[in-house]
């Protein structure tokens, strides 16, 4: 734990422990959140081919996670922490011109 907590820039277990609560809070809900934004846009999986459905709800779900990460990391007092891990995130992937 100590290397995570060093490679984060955190100090506290308590931090550490917070971190990780955000971080399963985040995913655990960005994976039940898709559903109904799949049902909204007519994307079921009763309606919709699996090799169709599933590939489309994969990609609804990461910018649910993100949105998702940076308010539960807001709601727990650690937005700093969250900001800047999401602004290394994006713009690994490319995309650090949709954030400042």
């Amino acid at each position: 734990m100590n290397k995570l907590k060093q490679r984060w820039g955190i100090d506290s277990n308590f931090q550490l422990f917070i971190i990780l609560v955000v971080f399963a809070l985040t995913g655990s809900s960005s994976a039940k959140l898709a559903a109904p934004v799949c049902d909204f846009l007519g994307i079921g999986d009763t309606n919709t081919a699996w090799y169709i459905y599933w590939p489309l709800r994969i990609i609804l779900i990461f910018p649910i996670y993100q949105i998702l990460l940076v308010l539960f990391g807001w709601i727990f007092g650690q937005f700093k922490f969250f900001w800047d891990f999401e602004k290394k995130m994006l713009s690994r992937l490319g995309l650090s011109r949709f954030i400042s």
